[in-house]
């Protein structure tokens, strides 16, 4: 195999890969294999026409596509390998067939982006605004309200509907007269004020009785996802079939046993005290790290490629699509509920991909100019607390960073000591 590098303009290689006529000639062979089980030429069994009948009939370039297909893929790779000893490439390749023909090497490109010098700006002594951290009386006060709303009972009441409720409702919507696709509900559970339904539907519901059936009018907004239902005014027939009320405890020690571990409400509400704080320490530690590593985003420059971001643009896209597949949902179904699609995605995306992109390139910048390093005791230490965090033993998560991904791991841990620096040496106003 033949490679030919060449830097071009914005941070871009194209790498110029020749294979040999007798590896593609073997590619072709391995299509005709592939394809032969389809192909069926009069006067022979289907499975059987001989290659050399099928490429006089339909021409040598009949498998040239499949046998790219099958030779792209290694040969990139093996390029890719030699390639990385002097660049260092951050984008998958776009791939241009160059030459094919019987007899000759097959010659195609790839263009790759390649990981964009940094001009640091000011990273020591950055101003960032000062973070609140004091608790108030409101807040604690609003912590237990929302405990207390959490554990509250929730039984049927035989009594017209009040603000806060929870209906079961039948439901079936119409636009001039004509039930609209995904406008039917049974049974459906809505609390009353939650502002899940469109327009004022919810208040309309309020003082109207269990089996009563009646007709709310609303409009949809002019924004609404579905375009065809956009801006008109709808009728629903509505039923209720069940009414809930929460029944709230009363602040006292019996409620502050109930939810917590403490026997006392006074004890109790010290705690939640002492966790908003922690909580509110923790927030403005996050805020300050973020600030401050945006203003050095912002005061440093760098030429990011197209393609470095549409290739942070997909892997988060995949990531997305792997969290819901946890939650038993694909991707597909996804955009079917949403109303968009992948395109859509990797444009609300984009913005998040170029700042994941920018953070990452400074934050290597910070630790190069900083030498900064990882220590093994700061690497074991570190594999003890995901060990403790995750309650598995040391070894298991040592396994786990075999295999080359110990060195990502201690790289992941350089920056967040390049965080550590950059915040620490930052002055609050």
């Amino acid at each position: 195999m033949g490679l030919k590098i060449e830097k071009l303009e914005g941070n871009i290689a194209k790498l110029t890969i020749d294979v040999p006529a007798e590896e593609f000639a073997a590619a072709c062979e391995k299509a005709y294999q592939k394809n032969k089980k389809k192909i069926s030429v009069p006067g022979f069994r289907a499975g059987k026409v001989p290659k050399n009948v099928v490429e006089k009939m339909y021409g040598k370039e009949v498998f040239y596509d499949d046998a790219a297909n099958i030779i792209i893929p290694d040969a990139y790779a093996n390029a890719y390998d030699e390639a990385v000893k002097e660049l260092d490439i951050v984008s998958a390749p776009k791939i241009e067939i160059q030459e094919v023909e019987d007899g000759k090497p097959f010659v195609f490109t790839a263009e790759v982006a390649l990981k964009p010098d940094v001009k640091l700006g000011n990273y020591k002594g950055v101003e960032v605004e000062k973070a609140a951290v004091d608790v108030t009386d409101e807040e604690v006060d609003a912590a237990i309200e929302t405990e207390r709303q959490n554990a509250a009972r929730i039984v049927s009441v035989e009594r017209p509907v009040q603000d806060g409720d929870t209906v079961s409702l039948d439901f079936e919507g119409f636009v001039d007269g004509v039930a609209f696709e995904g406008g039917k509900g049974e049974n459906y559970p809505l609390e009353i004020g939650s502002h899940s339904f469109i327009d004022n539907f919810e208040e309309k519901l309020i003082g109207k009785t269990m089996g009563e059936d009646f007709d709310i009018d609303v409009t949809f907004p002019e924004g609404y996802m579905n375009a065809e239902l956009a801006g008109k005014p709808a009728v629903f027939k509505c039923k209720i079939n069940e009414i809930k009320e929460k029944q709230l405890a009363e602040l006292d020690d019996d409620f502050a046993s109930d939810v917590s571990s403490y026997d006392t409400f006074a004890e109790y509400k010290e705690s939640v005290k002492k966790n908003l704080a922690e909580k509110k320490a923790d927030d403005a530690k996050k805020a300050k790290e973020d600030a401050v590593v945006d203003a050095i985003i912002e005061a440093s420059e760098m030429d990011i490629p197209d393609m470095m971001v549409a290739t942070q643009q997909r892997e988060m896209l995949d990531e997305f699509a792997q969290r819901l597949q946890y939650q038993g949902m694909n991707i597909e179904q996804y955009f079917q509920y949403t109303g968009s699609n992948a395109e859509m995605m990797m444009d609300q995306i984009k913005p998040q991909a170029i700042k994941k992109i920018k953070t990452q390139l400074v934050l290597e910048a910070i630790v190069a100019a900083e030498k900064i390093e990882v220590s093994e005791d700061e690497l074991a230490a570190e594999i003890k607390k995901v060990a403790e965090s995750y309650g598995i033993e040391e070894d298991k998560v040592k396994e786990s960073l075999l295999g080359g991904r110990e060195e990502l791991f201690k790289k992941d841990l350089a920056m967040q000591k390049a965080v550590d620096f950059v915040t620490e040496n930052a002055v609050e106003k």
